[in-house]
């Protein structure tokens, strides 16, 4: 027996098939939005401009990095007058130095260069977008063939045509080398030493470097008190002079001083017993006086009293001391 459909079955299928296209759509259209948000969300390479001298071995697609770590690439190499302007783009992300500086770089001999960009970002101004870096911060590696060229003036230079025209070159070498027979001992503890002050200096570098600050402001402590220091400069040669001048005077009156020296060391030597009698009874005339320091004290505190009243009693006219008694002071006494 055949199934037969109604017109409710075949509403329902429809419906059903209507929301099964629906979510297909939405799933593959969720899945494009997906694979496409990445690129929507990205943000633009960054431009930077560097201008070299020379750039051997340097092209588009050449790498550019950060401690030898990939960020980017050479975009454009167009020369521009003397110089060379590198055109690259780095990532966004990547934090450079305002005043960061391109580097061409030579692995070996026959590895690609490459470009890298130093120092590293260590805080402070960063760099901007289509920043550009000057000439005076870019460096380009020396090429083999300029090498060879400065070797071959150096070996022209020093040889049968220039300074060994007369053989200086040949005799220097030979005494060197006579200097040298058998003092590769030596030779060697001389480099070992140097090695180790080298060492020392470093592991004391701090105290050089502060060494060095504290010599550098003495001497702009004396740039700023110049004319104090030229007049400290000035007395000393002028008393230098004077006592140039006097030397003759100065040798006579140290002479007598040591003439006289002599003759205390004499009058001492001779007299020592009388010397330690007087000091020890001056010892005792001293011990004495602390003793009676408080009488002392009381006596020095009347006599000014004491005079004043003895002053005033002289009769100048007929040369008398003019006194009266107060005879209460005894009637009163018991």
């Amino acid at each position: 027996m055949g199934r037969h459909f109604t017109l409710t079955d075949l509403g329902a299928h429809a419906r059903r098939r209507a929301w099964v296209r629906r979510l297909a759509v939405a799933v593959v259209a969720g899945l494009l939005v997906t694979a496409a948000w990445p690129l929507l969300t990205r943000q633009a390479d960054r431009v930077v401009t560097g201008f070299f001298t020379a750039t051997v071995g340097v092209y588009p697609n050449t790498e550019v990095r950060v401690l030898g770590v990939p960020i980017g690439s050479v975009t454009k190499v167009e020369p521009r007058g003397t110089n060379v302007e590198v055109t690259m783009t780095v990532r966004p992300d990547v934090k450079l130095p305002a005043d960061v500086g391109a580097v061409v770089i030579t692995p070996s001999l026959v590895a690609d260069r490459y470009v890298q960009l130093t120092p590293v970002y260590l805080g402070g101004p960063e760099l901007g977008g289509d920043a550009r870096i000057p000439p005076e911060r870019t460096v380009t590696p020396v090429e083999v063939d300029e090498l060879l060229g400065s070797l071959n003036q150096l070996m022209t230079a020093l040889g049968p045509k220039g300074a060994n025209r007369d053989g200086a070159v040949s005799d220097v070498l030979t005494k060197a080398a006579t200097y040298l027979d058998g003092n590769g001992g030596k030779l060697g503890e001389a480099i070992k030493n140097l090695g180790e002050f080298a060492r020392t200096a470093s592991d004391s570098k701090d105290d050089l470097f502060n060494s060095v600050d504290n010599i550098s402001k003495f001497t702009a402590m004396l740039a700023a008190n110049d004319g104090k220091v030229k007049q400290a400069i000035q007395q000393i040669s002028s008393l230098s002079k004077i006592l140039a001048d006097q030397r003759d005077q100065f040798s006579g009156a140290m002479t007598e001083l040591t003439e006289a020296l002599s003759v205390v060391q004499g009058f001492i030597k001779d007299n020592r017993g009388k010397v330690k009698s007087d000091v020890d009874k001056l010892a005792e005339i001293t011990k004495l006086l602390t003793q009676q320091k408080a009488s002392l004290s009381e006596a020095l505190d009347a006599a000014p009293n004491a005079l004043t009243n003895v002053l005033g009693a002289y009769n100048q006219g007929a040369g008398t001391l003019d006194g009266r008694g107060n005879l209460t002071e005894f009637s009163g006494a018991k």
